[in-house]
């Protein structure tokens, strides 16, 4: 993440003004940033898909190939996590100083997926035990404002909304070996049910309070994070359930138990309320695409 010089002044201004539930950005302690949202960027993917959100600027890229299943998970096929940290992002990430951060995005992601309660990887085996497709997510970080982890999340969701894989129209043994034919009609592709793909809600806990989607001065001032994997699923015709996928606390000041409980509560209230939006907008972004309209901002500010 990058690192903002503020001087002590600044920093009391800031903390002064998320002690009152009033950011120096107009934001509520509770509310996210303006976010825009485009797909379809990069043709020769699978999916892709692009956000910014204030000045984050994340681009993902998903390439889809037939691998076979882990033995100890038969029925699931495989998700892997790619991020590079552009040295444009910010003058951190020159040379090789984005290699640890994106190592860490990338972990905390294939957790969040893995889990048993996020993403259903059951979606991409083709023959248990055999055959599977194996999900390449390629993350470029375009610019650095802050967030990342959660605008990392919400692009990658948002990619692979936008992913599709062909069709196998017949698996079959022959000799003891796997056979599939798959289909060679462009058109005639499977899309992966995204529901409950897990996405990245960061608390951060300033002064005595916890706030989400920090921006890079924010971070600053911030003693401790937390983010949090969160997967929503339909419970009924109109309520979500909640389910915690992954957790990664960062920062040297510590966090009482009742603080995180308060962490935990903000992040999967905040991200059912995120989740929805983004579905939605997801949707009525895939309309648009198909009449030519292109990009447009998906969600304002979260209440």
């Amino acid at each position: 993440m990058a690192n903002v010089l503020l001087s002590e002044a600044e920093k009391t201004y800031i903390l002064h003004g998320i002690q009152k539930n009033m950011r120096n950005d107009g934001r509520t302690n509770r509310d996210y940033r303006p976010m825009e949202f485009e797909s379809e960027i990069v043709v020769h993917a699978a999916g892709s898909a692009r956000l910014r959100l204030a000045n984050t600027d994340i681009l993902v890229g998903v390439k889809a190939e037939i691998d076979t299943p882990n033995p100890d998970r038969p029925n699931e096929g495989k998700v892997d996590f790619f991020i590079d940290c552009s040295a444009n992002a910010t003058p951190e990430f020159e040379g090789r100083g984005g290699e640890q951060l994106a190592t860490e995005i990338s972990n905390t992601l294939s957790k969040a997926y893995e889990s048993q309660k996020g993403f259903d990887l059951a979606g991409l085996c083709i023959m248990a035990g055999h055959q599977c497709w194996k999900l390449y997510v390629d993350v470029l970080i375009l610019e650095c404002g802050g967030n990342l982890f959660d605008a990392v999340s919400l692009a990658v969701k948002g990619a692979l909304f936008n992913t599709r894989i062909p069709r196998v129209s017949t698996a079959m043994h022959d000799g003891g070996s796997m056979d599939l034919i798959l289909t060679d009609d462009p058109y005639d592709c499977e899309r992966l049910d995204v529901t409950t793909a897990p996405i990245l809600v960061t608390v951060c806990k300033i002064g005595d309070q916890c706030v989400v989607d920090p921006s890079a001065e924010e971070e600053e001032c911030s003693v401790a994070s937390v983010a949090v994997g969160v997967s929503c699923r339909p419970d009924g015709n109109t309520t979500t359930k909640q389910s915690i996928t992954t957790v990664r606390t960062s920062g040297e000041g510590s966090i009482r138990l009742e603080t995180l409980k308060k962490c935990f509560d903000t992040a999967t209230t905040v991200g059912a309320s995120l989740n929805k939006a983004l579905m939605k907008a997801l949707h009525e972004d895939e309309t648009r695409n198909s009449k030519g309209l292109g990009k447009r901002e998906i969600y304002g500010f979260l209440k």
